[in-house]
């Protein structure tokens, strides 16, 4: 007599030559977190200095004029919604192709690198238009990626290599960052910690327009990269059996890792440990053994937008950089992380 299999076993869904592989658990778990993510960017445009009934919020979203929800509130939720979910598939993508849990672009150089080519076009008067720190992040993210990837190729791109590398990365970049806020005038430094700091503060649609396109553009690239991850999951050599180009598959994951993770450092700063611990969570809370992409998204999505309405309200009328607060909860998780990997080891 055949048995069915258990709810959290994937099913495969097949229509012509399509086929989508269904994973019961992850998909109710993502309709979840879809439904907290909604809440949670709610109550962000409902609380503040001045409370606004969801009532209010409805008519603004119908195109009440509203000042505080309209043009402050919602715009940076909008934005912070973005973010989050572009760090978390970023994150994920990055600890695919590295396979540590350990690894983000935080680590790896990758937000080091887009950060200081913002810093010294912010510094250098280079940007005038907000709109285009999202392309010169890119370009700083590409290029530290780069290099990162050229000084870890030895006979192919081991991941711990990598990982390694990319952390001397990192740890130089900063210092060129910090040398530069030295030797700067006074209004310019001020202007890059500002940035540094990771805040959703003063930001709205304009900067949340080119990385909403950009992840529109990515689309196609990350329901490629979401079977791809799969493919990665297996060891090099079974993944080789299978036909799967190992090396190429490897550089496409981290090219568009780097690009979600620079553009949404350039559109709200680096806001640390969301790209490292959402992707985590969400594996755990799906218990798949591949990194869910889409409920790393709106786990990053959640934790970006619940940690600015904290930021907002804990301490009114002080507003505390999102990034600082989210450094402040990652902090302690990376600590514990280190110990389970440890304790495995």
């Amino acid at each position: 007599m055949k048995t069915q299999p258990p709810p959290t076993h994937p099913r495969v869904i097949r229509y012509r030559n399509t086929s989508l592989l269904l994973h019961r658990r992850s998909a109710l778990l993502a309709a979840a977190l879809l439904l907290l993510l909604l809440s949670a960017m709610l109550a962000s445009a409902c609380l503040g200095l001045s409370y606004v009934p969801p009532g209010a919020v409805w008519r603004t979203l119908r195109g009440e004029p509203n000042l505080v929800v309209g043009e402050l509130r919602l715009p940076r939720i909008v934005l912070g919604a973005l973010v989050g979910a572009a760090l978390g598939m970023s994150g994920a993508l990055i600890q695919t192709v590295t396979r540590n849990p350990l690894a983000s672009p935080d680590v790896i150089g990758v937000g080091h690198g887009a950060a200081a080519a913002t810093v010294l076009a912010l510094a250098t008067g280079t940007v005038a238009a907000p709109g285009a720190l999202p392309v010169v992040s890119v370009a700083g993210g590409l290029t530290a990626a780069g290099l990162v990837y050229v000084l870890a190729w030895r006979h192919g791109m081991q991941p711990s290599r990598f990982v390694l590398t990319g952390v001397g990365i990192g740890v130089a970049l900063s210092a060129v960052v910090q040398l530069y806020l030295t030797e700067s005038e006074l209004a310019q430094a001020e202007q890059v910690k500002l940035w540094l700091t990771g805040s959703l503060n003063g930001r709205g649609y304009e900067q949340a327009g080119p990385l909403a396109a950009v992840l529109l553009l990515c689309l196609p690239a990350l329901l490629w990269a979401s079977r791809a991850m799969r493919q990665l999951g297996l060891d090099d050599d079974t993944a080789a059996a299978l036909g799967v180009q190992v090396q190429r598959t490897r550089l496409a994951l981290t090219i568009l890792g780097v690009i979600l993770a620079a553009t949404a450092t350039g559109a709200a700063g680096p806001i640390g440990f969301v790209a490292l611990t959402a992707p985590q969570l969400a594996r755990r809370l799906t218990r798949t053994p591949q990194l869910p992409l889409t409920t790393s998204a709106l786990t990053g999505a959640l934790i970006v937008v619940t940690a600015d309405l904290a930021a907002r309200t804990l301490d009114p009328p002080l507003e505390i950089p999102v990034g600082a607060l989210t450094s402040l909860v990652g902090g302690p998780y990376l600590l514990w992380l280190l110990g389970r990997e440890r304790v495995v080891r």
